[in-house]
């Protein structure tokens, strides 16, 4: 049993869960619950913590009995866990590697790009609508909130272990390279030129949502083959960017059943 906060491991989860550097330089992540442990790939784990209230419960760790784990006293455990109220399992992941080449070459391939969102909660509820709405892949921006910040993780409710996704360094070279490739993109964006429901999506193409504050940057606007734009009620000028994400991915859904 784990019994001191000055064990190596207890350090190293803590640099994990606190900072993206480290966690790309380890090519690691943490995810925390009972959910994320069981669907998260196994192949992927690479270690397994339980706390000493879970283990002295063996109904919970039956599920373990394929696993090697540490046991971690219950003060300790809460040093490492992100949450208020730990579930008592915490595992040490494989970052994915996805490669966009890959994802454009799938027939009819559609996708979400995210330039600059910056709340965990907006891009953690993007990909569980993706994956519901059966999106190809979500492509980010380098200045993206860290998909595998604990919180992000617990927002995607594990769709980030079914959803690829890959980062870009230039966000508007990709942009470019879509257009060469014959993926069109759409911008969600209030002066769009066409309704949303206007649009055929039964092609290859992109959503493009830009950051919860100031939307797409210019740049990216000017690059985007068509606007897009939602219709709305009231005095209401705009919808959150996981929102109108939701609203766009499903209505491409539709179209495609």
């Amino acid at each position: 049993m784990i019994i001191s906060a000055k064990n190596q491991q207890i350090k190293n989860l803590i640099q994990l869960n606190k900072k993206s550097k480290y966690r790309n330089e380890k090519e690691l992540f943490v995810i925390e619950g009972i959910k994320l442990f069981q669907e998260a790939p196994k192949e992927r784990i690479e270690s397994i913590y339980i706390s000493e209230s879970l283990f002295n419960r063996k109904e919970h760790v039956s599920n373990l009995k394929d696993f090697q784990y540490e046991v971690v006293k219950d003060d300790i455990f809460e040093k490492i866990s992100d949450t208020k109220t730990p579930q008592g399992i915490i595992c040490i992941v494989r970052q994915f590697k996805h490669v966009f080449e890959d994802l454009k070459k799938q027939a009819n391939a559609h996708f979400i790009l995210l330039e600059d969102l910056q709340d965990p909660g907006n891009v953690g509820t993007i990909f569980r609508t993706a994956e519901g709405a059966g999106i190809t892949g979500i492509i980010l921006s380098k200045s993206t909130v860290d998909i595998y910040n604990p919180k992000t993780i617990r927002s995607t409710m594990g769709s980030i272990f079914r959803v690829p996704f890959v980062y870009v360094e230039d966000f508007y070279q990709m942009l470019i390279e879509l257009k060469k490739s014959g993926i069109k993109t759409y911008a969600a964006a209030l002066d769009g030129e066409r309704y949303y429901d206007q649009e055929n999506y039964n092609r290859s193409f992109g959503f493009v949502i830009g950051n919860e504050g100031n939307g797409l940057s210019s740049k990216a606007l000017s690059l985007v083959d068509s606007g897009l734009k939602i219709p709305m009620e009231g005095k209401v000028e705009s919808l959150n960017a996981a929102i109108a994400a939701g609203i766009l991915m499903y209505e491409a859904y539709r179209q495609r059943r």
